[in-house]
């Protein structure tokens, strides 16, 4: 694992050096120039110093603190606009920034050395909050390291990756800003002049910064200049070396179910008697409920084990309640639980989250009120059961025997009638001889002829879109883009992270074919709303989800919304206007 990280650390310092002369960091170019130029001689080392440890934290740890938190997903740019305004008008009053940066010495190490460390802690300052604007400019190695699955713990690893990727950028930048300086060196005998005209570009780019203008002079760019411009550091994170560093750093399944349900899938295709189809295989004893979080619908939210179950047949449900294939097996699972608990059946709802806002316990808890669950349900917020299980699917449904033995795994949607024949023979074979009725569900089913797959809006799974490879950051994708088919196509300004893409007053469009469209969203920090468009035209209420009314849906809370429910199949065109601060993560069809 050593040489892999190694390995990474070196790409991400190259990769780093290379981003710092890429039109992402064009907005940030001027500050960093202007503040290195006035101060103390040692302010240019505290601003990159500031700028690699923001950056650092802000790739690493804020982008999920304010996940967990709800906060504004744009909240690190509005903390920079902030920080750049306030320091940029300090710099038009020169006695108001020298008595600030006197008080930031003493504050340091005393009047003794203020002189020394003049500059250095207002750069510290300064570079902080410009690492909040540069954490977007991170490239495919630092986002593979540290967003990979937002399940992915936190390491030393990931920690030292970012920080490469920061200090190779900070070298480059520190060597421009001393460059800077030299230029600027005959002007010093008007360094009050000086001063007060960088304090004013400061505050000019945190109004353009204010107005989105910096995204569009950087797309303007993107698109004008050769590709190896826009993004030096391409190449090389492309790279066979690069990419099997990755690799290497993701989690090896070593799990004995997942590997017998494999063998299984593999033997399916093969001849068999009729008897041998009848009997259920024993695919290996059942892995205990490991690393797991709070627990719903027990006894004062006691934790079940699987030895306190033996005697029981036991049904996981590997599950998240924003995929809709998940809550479209639900209203079996409820029928089930309810005919057979009392005939020895126990379901747990195993709820392993894909999005960050799945592993919030309060969203879980509505969840599981407003689609009426009954049964246990226990949260996998570190895919510890679903990896020691060796699973892959949502949802996806093992059966355990009364001896604790997996005897089942089906996956996905469908073939309903053959599971509850497997879970009734594993309840006779505990000896339950005298079963109730069948079950019989009525369910929205996926539709046979959806051609669209699961379209996801973050960064990391991103596809088919008219706008060419989607990257972390903030864009104002113009008004030029169309979707091909099953496509999709931003327009205006977005924010886009690894998971998710938030508004900043843009819109998305879509060429789907299919009965149903679900969108999971979000809206940190109150109530917004989503216009709803089919065919270019405000979608009708005969032709609207349920969480659409009057065309509009309003977004409440982090979860699936149903946008579009037509009579039949058909090929059509979505689009939708979201408010400014409104999340989307992805589509979903039926």
């Amino acid at each position: 694992m050593l040489e892999p990280m190694v390995l990474l650390m070196a790409f991400a310092l190259v990769a780093g050096a290379a981003t710092a002369i890429s039109p992402c960091v064009l907005p940030v170019l001027p500050v960093v120039l202007s503040a290195g130029a006035t101060g103390g001689r040692r302010r240019p080392l505290g601003i990159v110093t500031g700028l690699t440890l923001s950056f650092t934290f802000a790739t690493v740890a804020l982008v999920y603190v304010i996940a967990a938190l709800g906060l504004p997903d744009d909240l690190l740019r509005t903390v920079a606009i902030v920080v750049l305004l306030v320091f940029g008008a300090t710099l038009l009053i020169p006695p108001l920034a020298a008595r600030i940066e006197a008080r930031l010495s003493r504050l340091t190490g005393g009047a003794g050395v203020a002189r020394t460390r003049e500059g250095f802690w207002s750069g510290v300052l300064l570079g902080a909050s410009l690492g909040l604007v540069y954490a977007p400019c991170a490239g495919p190695i630092l986002a593979g390291v540290i967003t990979v699955s937002a399940s992915q713990p936190f390491t030393a690893g990931r920690l030292a990756v970012a920080l490469s990727y920061g200090i190779g950028s900070a070298i480059v930048l520190y060597l421009l800003m001393l460059g800077g300086r030299r230029v600027t060196a005959p002007l010093a005998r008007r360094s009050g002049r000086l001063q007060v005209a960088m304090g004013a570009i400061m505050v000019l780019v945190a109004l353009a910064m204010l107005g989105n203008w910096d995204l569009r002079f950087e797309t303007r760019i993107a698109k004008d200049v050769p590709g190896f411009l826009v993004d030096p550091s391409k190449g090389l994170e492309r790279t066979a070396a690069a990419k099997s560093a990755l690799t290497n750093l993701r989690p090896v399944n070593h799990s004995a179910i997942g590997a017998a349900v494999a063998k299984q899938e593999e033997q399916q295709n093969q001849p068999k008697s009729k008897a041998q189809r009848a009997t259920l295989p024993v695919l290996g004893s059942a892995p205990d409920f490991t690393g797991t979080q709070q627990w719903f619908n027990t006894a004062n939210g006691r934790p079940l084990s699987l030895a306190r179950l033996r005697g029981r047949v036991v049904l996981l449900d590997f599950w998240t309640y924003s995929c809709i294939n998940c809550l479209r097996t639900l209203p079996y699972l409820k029928a089930w639980d309810a005919r057979y608990r009392t005939a020895g059946l126990t379901i747990v709802g195993v709820h392993t989250p894909e999005f960050p806002f799945e592993k919030v316990a309060g969203n879980v808890a509505a969840a599981i009120k407003s689609n009426g669950i009954g049964y246990p349900v226990v949260q996998d917020n570190e895919m510890a059961t679903w990896n020691a299980y060796g699973n892959q699917y949502w949802p996806a449904e093992y059966l355990i025997d009364a001896k604790g033995k997996v005897r089942a795994a089906d996956f996905g949607e469908g073939g309903y009638a053959k599971r509850e024949r497997a879970i009734r023979s594993l309840l006779a074979a505990a000896g339950d001889h005298a079963l109730p009725p069948d079950t019989h569900v009525k369910a929205i089913s996926a539709s046979d002829q959806v051609s669209t797959p699961e379209s996801y809006l973050g960064a990391e799974r991103a596809a088919r879109f008219s706008n060419g490879t989607i990257v972390a950051g903030a864009h104002d994708y113009g008004t030029t883009a169309r979707p091909a088919v099953d496509g999709l196509a931003y327009r205006g300004a977005w924010t886009i992270d690894a998971m998710s893409a938030t508004a900043a007053g843009g819109t998305l469009d879509l060429d789907f074919g299919a009965r149903r469209v679900y969108l999971v969203l979000g809206s940190p920090g109150g109530a917004r709303h989503v216009r709803v468009l089919l065919d270019g035209k405000p979608i009708p209420a005969q032709s609207a989800g349920p969480d659409v009314h009057a065309g509009v849906v309003t977004v409440d809370s982090q979860r699936l919304y149903d946008l579009v429910d037509l009579p039949a199949v058909g090929r059509h065109t979505l689009r939708i206007e979201p408010d400014s601060g409104v999340t989307g993560y992805a589509f979903t069809f039926g």
